[in-house]
């Protein structure tokens, strides 16, 4: 299930979002765990299981949510996490708002919007 991203869950976070290419320099990161913290239209969600295992981060502007991160912990990945926190996104975001991939995200969400009616990803 996704939750909201809270400062309590930083260093979680900042452990996920690190193994997206963009996000290796510490201080990137800390940049952008700043912007979800601090901008309103930027919104993480954690992705929990029995532990928190991704995170999946949108920046909102207007009818559209921008797919600015999607990660999953090495350890689960191959295994359909991915493509789940994205249609659990969609859900969460409603039929009134958009949901589309930036450059990083582009290849990977396509994945997922092409096989979203097949689960044995």
């Amino acid at each position: 299930m996704l939750i909201r991203y809270k400062k309590n869950y930083e260093k979680i976070a900042m452990g996920l979002l690190s193994f997206m290419p963009s996000e290796k320099e510490l201080k990137r990161l800390q940049q952008t765990i700043k912007l979800y913290e601090e901008d309103e239209n930027w919104q993480l969600y954690l992705y929990k299981e029995e532990d928190i295992i991704g995170a999946i981060g949108v920046k909102i502007k207007g009818n559209v949510a921008e797919l600015r991160h999607i990660t999953v912990n090495p350890s689960f990945r191959s295994q359909g996490k991915g493509k789940a926190m994205v249609l659990e996104l969609k859900k969460l975001l409603g039929d009134h708002i958009q949901l589309i991939p930036t450059e990083n995200t582009a290849d990977f969400f396509e994945k997922c919007d092409a096989t979203s009616d097949n689960t044995n990803e």
